[in-house]
């Protein structure tokens, strides 16, 4: 068993035990606040089983159905775990609702066993920032969009259990009962802001959003280390599935540089471009440069400049005498 499916069943095991837990610690005190964290717990244990059924899914090779590999079942993970932090949320202030306006109306009086509340959620805190902890030391080893997602889950789990604490230890001391929906409408906000987060981590690779500012400017980097050895190059596109990036763009070389040296090259640059994202499967298209062309197509902050790329294309493509130079290996 990989470390990627044991640190996810050890998620499994951890929500199952915190939500048994508040659950029946909350109906015991009648505590909104405490049965709103049961049901945060709840759907972190949901997500945890969506988590780990999806690092297992995507750990598969290519097959015939699924050329590309199976890394964007972990980005639907983590879509659908937003929209059930959503859920609970919703679920959370509705609860909390409908206990202040009975406390209000005298309907229902004091949250009885505060420090049996108290202590479930201590120990809910300390267990998820553990195991938190550890998921997102995995999830950052391994470049996993679910372990992420489920890190940040119980994360937010250790904030709203300690708010949930700090909470019932203020009714104690001032005997306010209208303290614990109170409570309970900050755990739901902070489930919110949780669940927006993790929509724009885990759906923007589904439809194809190029790879972050700091990436594509490390391909570029590489790219523009070897501008000695080709005209320019353009068309530079990304994506990313799962733990995956796909690269691909067009190259273009002198118009008499032999196949050999063309080839040798791209697999110098996508060696390169490897060793500085790991994962990363790069398609060069190589392409001969024109003399009919007036100026070369540069794709900003990426290509070499006009001037050196137009000298080039003036120098390379008269002759074959004008060839690159087979690039030496770096």
């Amino acid at each position: 068993m990989n470390e990627k499916i044991q640190v996810a069943s050890l998620s499994v095991i951890s929500n199952t035990f915190l939500t048994l837990s508040k659950v029946v610690i909350g109906l015991a005190t009648g505590s909104v606040s405490i049965m709103s964290e049961g049901i945060h717990s709840g759907i972190d244990m949901v997500a945890a089983f969506i988590a780990l059924f999806a690092v297992r899914e995507s750990g598969k090779p290519a097959d015939s159905r699924h050329a590309y590999g199976h890394g964007k079942i972990e980005n639907v993970s983590g879509t659908i775990e937003a929209v059930l932090i959503f859920a609970a949320a919703v679920m959370i202030i509705v609860e909390a609702i409908q206990k202040m306006y009975k406390i209000m109306n005298g309907v229902e009086g004091q949250v009885g066993n505060l420090g049996l509340g108290m202590a479930i959620m201590g120990v809910s805190a300390i267990m998820n920032f553990i195991v938190s902890t550890r998921l997102m030391r995995i999830a950052k080893q391994t470049d996993s969009v679910a372990l992420e997602a489920d890190a940040l889950h119980l994360r937010t789990d250790v904030y709203t259990s300690a708010g949930v604490f700090s909470g019932l230890l203020l009714i104690q001391v001032t005997g306010w009962a209208i303290l614990d929906p109170i409570i309970a409408f900050g755990v739901a906000l902070m489930i919110i802001k949780a669940s927006f987060d993790l929509t724009k981590e885990a759906f923007a690779p589904l439809v194809d959003v190029s790879l972050p500012d700091e990436e594509r400017e490390i391909i570029g980097k590489i790219l523009r280390s070897h501008t000695e050895d080709f005209v320019e190059f353009h068309k530079l596109r990304t994506r990313k599935a799962g733990a995956e990036r796909h690269v691909d763009l067009h190259l273009v070389v002198a118009k008499f540089t032999s196949v050999i040296d063309v080839h040798e090259l791209c697999d110098i640059i996508e060696k390169e471009i490897n060793e500085e994202l790991q994962s990363t499967h790069v398609l060069i298209h190589a392409e001969p440069c024109s003399g009919r062309d007036e100026e070369c197509p540069v794709e900003q902050g990426l290509a070499p400049s006009c001037q050196s790329c137009q000298l080039k294309t003036e120098v390379g493509c008269q002759s074959p005498e004008a060839r690159v130079q087979k690039p030496e290996a770096r």
